[in-house]
């Protein structure tokens, strides 16, 4: 019965997802849009197909806007213990976070049966954040932090910014600024929170 729902979750899920991003993909939005996720219903539902428990319930959520900032990120993040986990700090209003976002995605989806990954919306309007999604719509939910809270705990120097946290919860890395190359990140989600040194 667990099964078949968590296989149910994940068929929804590809659906949304793959939904969201064919239209992100086909929006006319400039640029940006030619820079998206472009993958059809199937190819979203294989490459999560299989993922742990906690990190399909983070799928079924995905592009989901959270209250409650750093406490709700230090629950997620703490029913994640046990595999490693990513976070990435964006604001729709930040230019850098938006050329960064089709990176997020696409490694995202690639590691998203290895790595659990959650946003962090920061000081963003409602509208400004879910039109942000409808662009760059991904496959995890995102905690808000309106005030900075968050923000000010990492101490980041500006936005985008990407933690990572290895199994045990502890948090190994923070990368500051964007990330230029699905290559480079995907090298930090191996290097800091799958730890493979290699």
């Amino acid at each position: 019965m667990r099964t078949t729902l968590l296989f149910a979750v994940v068929i929804l899920i590809g659906a949304g997802v793959g939904i969201g991003i064919k239209q992100a993909s086909s929006g006319d939005d400039g640029p940006a849009s030619s820079r998206t996720l472009s993958v059809s219903n199937a190819e979203v539902r294989a490459k999560l197909a299989g993922a742990p428990a906690p990190i399909a319930a983070l799928h079924s959520r995905a592009n989901d806007l959270l209250p409650g900032s750093k406490a709700t990120l230090r629950s997620e993040l703490a029913r994640l213990v046990g595999h490693p986990a990513v976070v990435n700090v964006w604001a729709s209003w930040c230019g850098p976070c938006n050329e960064e976002a089709p990176i997020i995605q696409r490694v995202s989806l690639d590691r998203g049966k290895q790595v659990a990954f959650l946003g962090v919306n920061l000081r963003d309007s409602d509208d400004g954040a879910r039109a942000f999604l409808r662009r760059f719509p991904v496959t995890f939910p995102s905690v808000v932090d309106p005030d900075g809270e968050i923000y000010n705990d990492y101490r980041l120097l500006g936005q985008p910014a990407t933690a990572y946290y290895d199994a045990s919860g502890k948090r190994t890395f923070i990368h500051q600024g964007p990330y230029e190359s699905a290559e480079d990140f995907d090298a930090d989600v191996r290097r800091y929170a799958l730890g493979d040194a290699s």
